[in-house]
C-alpha cells in the first residue's frame, strides 16, 4: 500500500506517469467517469480549506465514487481529544482512501503509519502540500510542453510558503532548471532549502528584491502572497509591498510565452486586470488540481495498474 505524504514519495518516473494519467483524464473525462464506483474517499480536514477540500471531493465524484468526512477539527472527535492514529484507524473501517489536512506538521505521516487505507497529505501546517506540487507540475507541463530547460521565478513569501518549498524539491529532479527567488529580505528563501535542495542538485539560482528586473527572462512566474504581518515594521512593508504586486503594466515587461501561476487564494498580489491576460494560468491551475487528484486516487487505489515502479509495488 502506498501513501502520498511528501512530493518525493513518488519517484520522478512515477510522477511522470501520474501526470500522463492526469493529462489523459483532462482530455477525456467521460472515460474515467465510473472508475471509482463503489469506492469512498474520506476528507479529514482539521483546518479550513476551500479549494483543496472541494477539489478532492470533486475528483472522487467525477470518478463515480462517494465522499464522507469533516471540514474542521471542531466537528470531529479531535475536539474530544481523539488522536490522529485512532481517527485514521476508525476511518479505515469506513472508507477506501483518505485525504488529510492538518495544522500540525507531520500529522499525515503519523496517519499513514497507522492507516489501513492509502493516505494523501492535503497540507500539513507549513510543511508540505504534495498535491499542490503535482498540480503545479501538470500546469507547467501542459502549458510549456516540458518540465526541463525552464527559468522559474518564485515571488513573494518564500520563507514560509510550503507550496514553493515543495515545488522546488520536485523541480530539481528535472534538467536545466534555473530558479529566480524574488522576495524582500525578511521573506527570502530559507538557507536550508538553498543549501540542502538547490545547491546539491546543481540547479542555477539567483536572489533579487524586485520582479521588474527579471520578468523578461522568466518562463514561469509563481506568485505568492506577501503578508503584512511577516514584517518587523510597517515602514518596510509600505516601502516594499508594491514591488510584489503583478500588474498589467508589469506584464508588459514579460515574454509573450510566460505563464503566471498562483496556488490561491490571492489578496492583492495579482491585480484583477491581469486575469484577462492569456498568460494568466492560475484558474487553469485550479482546474488541473481536480485532474491531478483524480489521477492520484486511481493510482493509490490500484485502479490504473502499472503506474508505480515495479520494485516499489507490493
Amino acid at each position: 500500500m502506498r501513501h502520498l505524504v511528501d512530493p518525493l514519495d513518488l519517484s520522478k518516473e512515477e510522477t511522470r506517469r501520474l501526470l500522463d494519467l492526469a493529462d489523459s483524464i483532462a482530455d477525456n473525462r467521460d472515460a474515467y467517469a465510473h472508475k471509482c464506483e463503489g469506492k469512498i474517499l474520506a476528507t479529514l480536514f482539521y483546518e479550513p480549506s476551500t479549494r483543496t477540500r472541494l477539489s478532492f471531493e470533486s475528483a472522487m465524484m467525477r470518478l463515480g465514487g462517494k465522499v464522507l468526512g469533516f471540514s474542521s477539527a471542531a466537528s470531529s472527535s479531535a475536539s474530544k481529544g481523539e488522536s490522529v492514529a485512532d481517527t485514521i484507524r476508525m476511518i479505515s473501517c469506513y472508507a477506501d482512501i483518505a485525504a488529510m489536512r492538518h495544522n500540525k506538521e507531520g500529522a499525515p505521516r503519523i496517519a499513514a503509519q497507522y492507516a489501513g487505507i492509502p493516505v494523501i497529505n492535503a497540507g500539513d501546517g507549513g510543511h508540505q502540500h504534495p498535491t499542490q506540487t503535482l498540480t503545479d507540475l501538470l500546469t507547467i507541463r501542459r502549458e510549456k510542453k516540458r518540465l526541463d530547460n525552464l527559468t522559474i521565478g518564485l515571488c513573494g513569501d518564500l520563507k514560509f510558503g510550503r507550496t514553493v518549498h515543495s515545488l522546488i524539491k520536485s523541480l530539481v529532479r528535472w534538467e536545466n532548471i534555473r530558479f529566480v527567488f524574488i522576495s524582500p529580505e525578511e521573506l527570502r528563501m530559507p538557507s536550508y532549502i538553498i543549501d540542502e535542495v538547490v545547491k546539491p542538485s546543481g540547479c542555477a539560482y539567483s536572489e533579487v528584491r524586485t520582479m521588474d528586473e527579471v520578468l523578461p527572462e522568466l518562463d514561469v512566474l509563481y506568485m505568492t502572497r506577501v503578508q503584512r504581518e511577516r514584517f518587523f515594521n510597517e515602514e518596510d512593508y509600505i516601502r516594499l509591498k508594491d514591488s510584489y504586486i503583478l500588474s498589467a503594466e508589469k506584464m508588459k515587461l514579460a515574454a509573450d510565452d510566460l505563464i503566471v501561476l498562483h496556488p490561491l487564494p490571492r489578496v492583492n498580489e495579482i491585480a484583477v486586470e491581469v486575469d484577462d491576460d492569456p498568460r494568466a494560468k492560475y484558474f487553469t491551475q485550479a482546474q488541473n488540481g481536480v485532474y491531478v487528484r483524480m489521477a492520484l486516487i486511481l493510482m493509490l487505489l490500484g485502479i490504473e495498474p502499472g503506474l508505480f515502479e515495479e520494485e516499489k509495488t507490493c
